[in-house]
């Protein structure tokens, strides 16, 4: 059984009215590529579409939420505005390994998620701006810097334990302020994306290369997902020592569920492309082990609620993270070796590497 639906949605939305390939005949060419690459890149548009879209439309339920509790706080409206977070940012994730085209405008990814963050910075930004009440608004926000933009600063707001025990806890005045800036830029940030991506059409759909980049996109999420994102919270790599702070996501608890996430945006959105190109090459076996294999890592991935900081100390669960960091390696594997290696796609220079 699947276990993604409390925290994002689902992927199974309304298509998208399909792509007008005006002017571009799916048909080989130089520039192009062949006709199974065109395909292969109709469906990884639609899809990233698709995917778009759905952070355009949590992150504005997200921003509805903050502003009604900021206007009438409650328990209540503290609750949904903390589920509408964990949601749109369940869509961000989903979307996360696209790391080409219009999210490099102007550092779109780094304001959507300001990771890593091993000063601390975001904290030290929220202190600096909130520490003398100074009204917040559009162009503070704007020109605080990606550290300030995005999902990690909102859910500093929400869910930091020092900050929600300290002087300028929500639903104080400046914090409200802060929370709804944030989250109307995020708007703002995922309506304009959506947008561009569509304009982007043509051009993805015409060049060749972007067949093997779209491939190299989701090999460096796969490794990003299980060197950094688990391997290092786990103390398999770096200095060796168990932390969730290496995680991302941390303060609200979403580490394993915002990994969950992205192994379910690279299933619904990337690897029906993939697997296009797979058979087009004799290798339909491998695109069904690959199909085999994510359902493996969904099927046995925690619980959407399960907090990755006690899994650490635990050395019983501990293991069951194990498992499911040798599951994760087992997908990376058959994707980043034996599917690139039949397709001759080249690993490139990681540039979402934060470092």
């Amino acid at each position: 059984m699947l276990r993604f639906t409390c925290c994002f949605r689902s992927a199974a939305l309304t298509l998208l009215p399909t792509l007008a390939l005006s002017g571009i005949a799916l048909a080989a060419n130089p520039q192009s590529g062949t006709a199974v690459e065109q395909q292969a890149r109709v469906t990884w548009h639609q899809n990233i579409g698709r995917g778009y879209q759905a952070l355009a439309s949590d992150s504005e339920a997200l921003l509805q939420q903050a502003s009604a509790y900021c206007q009438q706080p409650s328990t209540d409206a503290r609750n949904t505005l903390e589920s509408a977070w964990k949601l749109a940012f369940g869509a961000w994730q989903q979307v996360r390994f696209v790391d080409f085209g219009p999210v490099e405008t102007n550092n779109r990814a780094w304001q959507f998620q300001f990771w890593p963050d091993p000063k601390n910075l975001i904290a030290r930004k929220a202190d600096l701006l909130l520490k003398d009440d100074t009204a917040v608004n559009a162009e503070t926000v704007s020109q605080a810097g990606v550290a300030v933009q995005g999902f990690p600063m909102l859910e500093y707001l929400l869910f930091d334990s020092r900050f929600n025990d300290g002087d300028h806890a929500l639903p104080a005045s400046t914090s409200c302020q802060l929370l709804v800036q944030v989250s109307s830029h995020v708007v703002d940030n995922s309506k304009q994306l959506a947008a561009d991506w569509n304009d982007f059409g043509s051009h993805f759909l015409a060049t060749g290369s972007y067949t093997h980049g779209t491939i190299r996109a989701a090999m460096t999420a796969l490794e990003v997902a299980e060197e950094r994102r688990l391997a290092t919270p786990m103390g398999l790599r770096g200095n060796g020592k168990r932390s969730v702070y290496a995680a991302d996501a941390w303060r609200s608890g979403s580490s394993l569920a915002s990994i969950g996430a992205s192994v379910s945006g690279l299933q619904d959105y990337f690897m029906p492309g993939l697997q296009i190109v797979l058979n087009a090459q004799g290798e339909s076996d491998l695109a069904k082990r690959i199909n085999r294999q994510f359902g493996e890592v969904r099927e046995h991935f925690p619980e959407m609620d399960l907090v990755l900081a006690p899994m650490l100390e635990d050395d019983n669960a501990f293991r069951s993270l194990q498992g499911l960091y040798v599951d994760l390696s087992q997908l990376t594997t058959l994707i980043n070796g034996e599917a690139a290696t039949s397709l001759g796609v080249v690993r490139g220079f990681n540039s979402s590497d934060g470092d």
